[in-house]
């Protein structure tokens, strides 16, 4: 007996897409890319995020040094912040944030081809109100990412950082830095975190 005939596989799209929460580009979606380690925060998540935060940005200086789908830095300039820098060490990311940017006419968004941890040591001292931290959860990169974002970020700034466990204030004191809000949500644990005065 022949087997049915197979019908063709649809090719992959990557891994589905996520949303901009709020602003002036409020429900406009963002591609996600098949890309290991890639892992977009959560809307439910992004949403509390800027819940803690306050709605509007306005001027303020952020940086996304982990970019992927852009979906942090985009959501923040989304809410009026005057510069936005997406980091992203991987060439089909960078492209795909270029596209996005373009698409958005983003004027105040700006992608740089860095490796995360790079692009937080080239930043001035307390020069940005607002860093996102979500490198990959398998990686080392979270000491040196707290360690960088903790010297650039302004003394009244925030740190946002998402891994795959909770930091305690002991465990971020080395750094400066300790937590403001935490959320729990599925496998991540987001902080929003303050500089110890």
């Amino acid at each position: 007996m022949t087997p049915p005939p197979q019908k063709p596989a649809k090719p992959h799209k990557g891994a589905g897409e996520v949303r901009i929460i709020g602003g002036q580009w409020r429900r406009t979606k963002l591609p996600v890319a098949l890309k290991p380690g890639l892992r977009p925060t959560p809307d439910r998540v992004r949403e509390t995020l800027f819940n803690w935060l306050g709605q509007s940005l306005f001027g303020w200086r952020c940086v996304d040094p982990f970019a992927g789908t852009g979906a942090l830095g985009l959501e923040a300039a989304s809410r009026d912040a005057a510069h936005v820098l997406l980091c992203e060490v991987d060439p089909a990311l960078v492209e795909q944030l270029n596209k996005q940017v373009a698409r958005l006419k983003a004027t105040t968004v700006h992608v740089q081809r860095t490796d995360g941890v790079a692009c937080l040591k080239q930043l001035m001292p307390s020069s940005v109100d607002l860093v996102f931290l979500d490198p990959p959860f398998d990686s080392a990169l979270f000491e040196p990412a707290l360690q960088a974002a903790a010297k650039a970020v302004k003394t009244e700034g925030w740190v946002y950082l998402e891994a795959p466990v909770v930091w305690t204030d002991e465990a971020l004191a080395p750094f400066g830095l300790m937590q403001h809000r935490h959320l729990k949500a599925g496998a991540v644990h987001a902080h929003l975190l303050r500089r110890v005065a």
